[in-house]
């Protein structure tokens, strides 16, 4: 703990009003939003690393052979042409839900900053808004 500077103090703080702690509730919805969607993209990224490297091993494989490929929480053996098919399906999801997560992640960044700017300018540094 540290004693405030002179300056630092402000006896006239600013009055919270109803609008201003719907907008600091907002922030923290936003914020809490951003974070979960963030590790979904972690999760997502693994995924999709995973799923480049079963390309690369199912390329490598004989043509003729069936291969074991996970569809949910089992492996179905499958024959090669049928597993890249589906693998390029897996991809093209795995993509999607990036991309789609990617742009609710832009969304929110966007409405925190406009809410940071409002916030900031009424409390100053009597509001703490970054992690």
């Amino acid at each position: 703990m540290r004693m405030l500077e002179q300056e630092e103090e402000t006896d006239d703080a600013a009055e919270v009003t109803w609008e201003d702690q719907q907008r600091i509730n907002t922030f923290s919805k936003l914020n809490n939003r951003i974070r979960t969607i963030e590790e979904k993209l972690t999760d997502l990224k693994q995924e999709k690393e995973a799923l480049d490297d079963l390309s690369t091993e199912l390329e490598l494989a004989d043509e003729d052979e069936l291969v074991l490929y996970k569809v949910g929480e089992a492996f179905v053996h499958m024959p090669q042409s049928r597993a890249l098919a589906r693998l390029e399906k897996d991809q093209a999801t795995v993509d999607a839900k990036v991309s789609s997560l990617a742009a609710q992640a832009d969304d929110c960044e966007n409405q925190m900053k406009d809410l940071k700017i409002k916030l900031y300018s009424k409390f100053g540094k009597a509001i703490n808004l970054d992690e």
